[in-house]
């Protein structure tokens, strides 16, 4: 009998003391996606020594800058403005941890800036638009971080492309005259081929567009409720007043109405020059931009990448709010 009692307490402890292992590991998991992870920016740092005489004459300290970013089978692929020679591409699963892939592009002329990525599900190719020397011209990849072939030009004196499909298919480039820092767009019958003639859509006529110098650039075209939202950068571009507003419309063509509240994205709590943002989404459909702030207030183009949370409110207002060197919550991606 003292045997068979002294087994079977043996036995109550063994499962109290699993009940108690298996509360703590439900109280750790319960703790653990309360708080959740967080990111902190800058996300992406890398700098380079420049010197050009085209397009415009610069030399100095360049900071990686106008991200481009697309998201494709579960990872995230982001084109910036590098060494001014061609594009990297940077990789990344979750939005905040990157790491520095293969060069995808290269060109022998100077001016190499601001890409876009294009997915086309139709034949599941790539199409790179870029900025060589003020012109733009697309190339294309069987893979994103591929290298591009070159297809030659497809607009002149131009800058900052984005390529846009509507949900009937149509697609509708978004570009910078240049100079002259005008949003145009221009109907394409295919990625690679013109349909028709541009439309102009934005210039700077606003204070905040004209600080430092008047331009409008930096397309990128949201839709959302059938309404379209175009987000773009004014004023200087090498200054801390470079900020971020959008403009909507009921058409990929217009005409576009600025928001009355622009800036959306501004200066201000050791931020300076947030802009030239794309957008891209978290697994839980949250939208994020991607874009870049200047490292200090001083003038010049030393710049960082980072990112934070986009949002429509109940009135179709799109809100957003930068941020540097605070924790936030990172975004929420399957893993």
């Amino acid at each position: 009998m003292a045997g068979m009692m002294s087994q079977k307490n043996n036995t109550l402890i063994f499962i109290s003391a699993g009940a108690l292992f298996l509360l703590w590991v439900m109280i750790l998991s319960a703790t653990s996606a309360k708080v959740g992870k967080t990111y902190t920016n800058p996300v992406l740092v890398e700098t380079f020594i420049i010197q050009r005489e085209q397009p415009d004459n610069f030399s100095g300290v360049l900071g990686i800058g106008d991200p481009a970013v697309l998201f494709h089978n579960g990872t995230y692929y982001l084109y910036p403005t590098g060494d001014n020679s061609g594009y990297d591409v940077y990789i990344s699963a979750d939005l905040v941890n990157w790491k520095k892939g293969p060069r995808v592009f290269g060109s022998t002329e100077p001016g190499v800036w601001a890409p876009d990525v294009f997915y086309n599900a139709k034949n599941r190719k790539f199409y790179l638009y870029y900025t060589v020397n003020g012109r733009i011209g697309v190339a294309i990849s069987d893979r994103p971080d591929g290298v591009f072939k070159d297809q030659g030009t497809l607009i002149e004196n131009a800058i900052d492309a984005h390529m846009f499909q509507d949900q009937d298919s149509q697609y509708y480039l978004y570009y910078v005259q240049y100079p002259g820092f005008r949003i145009h767009v221009q109907p394409m019958d295919s990625p690679v081929r013109k349909k028709g003639g541009p439309v102009q859509i934005i210039q700077a006529t606003d204070a905040w567009e004209k600080k430092q110098a008047a331009l409008t650039e930096a397309p990128w075209m949201l839709k959302h409720r059938g309404a379209y939202y175009l987000l773009y950068s004014a004023g200087g571009a090498d200054s801390q007043d470079y900020a971020i507003g959008y403009a909507s419309a009921t058409s990929p063509l217009g005409p576009f109405s600025k928001y009355s509240g622009n800036p959306i994205i501004k200066k201000g709590d050791s931020i300076f020059g947030p802009g030239h943002c794309s957008v891209t989404k978290s697994s839980d459909g949250q939208l994020w931009m991607v874009y870049h702030q200047q490292k200090n207030g001083s003038r010049g183009w030393n710049r960082i990448i980072c990112i934070d949370p986009l949002r429509f409110d109940e009135k179709g207002i799109l809100r957003g709010r930068p941020s540097r060197a605070t924790p936030r919550p990172a975004p929420n991606v399957k893993g």
